[in-house]
């Protein structure tokens, strides 16, 4: 029986490894803009670091979830007038994440070194961002975001257990999608013959040519479409595809135009080595008369069954050695992705040679 999508990642996860530079100076999501209220503060984890998300005045802080006096997670504290409450011994930290009142010595000037340990972050597409290091590089752009023609609807958090890099590699397979996702975006009778695609790799990450299937229930208008996806990965925990969606059966045509086009942008927030947080941005230029309800319905069954089967992946960190595991040309893309993982000497969350 699937757990339910909002319970926590299933796998203990191993001793905590430091994130490779190359991860830790990279940008991931780490909660959704609507999931930081004003005055509050969420408990988050990426890459093992116990981090603190909060917001005040309308802007967002990411900070490390420690207090410098005792070590004791900020996150159990609260805010109280713009400022995070320790808490252990009431220490209080403003927004620069400096001690401003120490209560047992009310009069005492709090000493430099009492800080709260600041984070990079931003605020984009509706996601917050957050780094362990300092980025050389922007947050990844979402195509669709502030196109008036595209409706973005936001999707998930889908707890995977299972690694970041596996449930990424998933994303930019069609060939599962007669098996995994029969009935909706393939048929297990008669799965598609997948064309011989091209990959190219450039200093916004990989991308592929165009990929062509069949999928019965293939978007939110639950029609049969023929589908052709372009997929790209921007950064190695985010990625994204634009499908182009054309109504299969002519007696629903007029329901669809030659411009219908359908996008997803996934983070992939690793919580550790084998756990993972999954949430996207989903555009749609069509179907206006759609409920969000019903846009939801579609992301939260595929998603449900991509995670029923992540899960089970086995050795969970991905290889990097494309000898452990048995390759074939539509597989093309996701060596590619390996390859990349591996050029950019990242191991946390890999199997190496």
């Amino acid at each position: 029986m699937l757990q339910s999508m909002t319970e926590p990642a299933s796998k203990p996860a191993a001793a905590r490894v430091p994130a490779d530079d190359a991860l830790a100076n990279d940008w991931h999501v780490v909660a959704f803009s609507k999931d930081v209220a004003d005055g509050q503060l969420l408990p988050v984890k990426l890459m093992g670091e116990e981090l603190v998300a909060w917001r005040h005045a309308g802007k967002v802080h990411v900070w490390k979830d420690l207090c410098i006096h005792r070590g004791a997670q900020l996150s159990k504290g609260w805010v109280i007038e713009g400022n995070v409450v320790c808490p252990y011994h009431g220490w209080r930290y403003n927004s620069e994440a400096r001690c401003v009142l120490i209560p047992a010595h009310p009069d005492l000037e709090p000493p430099p070194k009492a800080r709260a340990f600041p984070l990079r972050y931003a605020e984009r597409y509706g996601f917050i961002w957050a780094s362990l290091g300092n980025p050389a590089h922007e947050i990844p752009v979402f195509p669709e975001w502030g196109k008036d023609e595209f409706r973005i609807v936001h999707a998930g958090p889908y707890p995977f257990g299972a690694n970041a890099f596996r449930s990424v590699e998933n994303f930019i397979d069609a060939t599962h999608f007669p098996f995994v996702h029969a009935g909706l975006n393939g048929v297990m009778t008669a799965p598609d013959k997948i064309n011989d695609y091209q990959v190219t790799s450039g200093p916004e990450g990989l991308a592929t040519s165009g990929v062509r299937v069949y999928q019965p229930y293939g978007d939110h208008r639950q029609v049969p479409v023929n589908a052709e996806y372009f997929y790209r990965v921007f950064r190695p925990t985010t990625a994204y595809f634009s499908k182009l969606v054309k109504i299969a059966d002519p007696a629903q045509a007029h329901r669809g135009g030659d411009q219908d086009c359908f996008t997803t942008f996934l983070t992939a927030q690793p919580v550790d080595e084998v756990n993972c947080i999954i949430r996207l941005g989903v555009a749609i230029n069509f179907g206006h008369e759609l409920t969000e309800e019903e846009i939801l319905r579609r992301q939260d069954a595929v998603f449900a069954q991509d995670r029923a089967i992540v899960e089970t992946q086995h050795p969970e960190r991905i290889p990097l050695d494309l000898k452990e595991e048995l390759h074939v040309r539509s597989d093309r893309f996701a060596v590619a992705y390996r390859r990349w993982l591996k050029e950019l000497d990242i191991t946390y969350g890999t199997l190496g040679d």
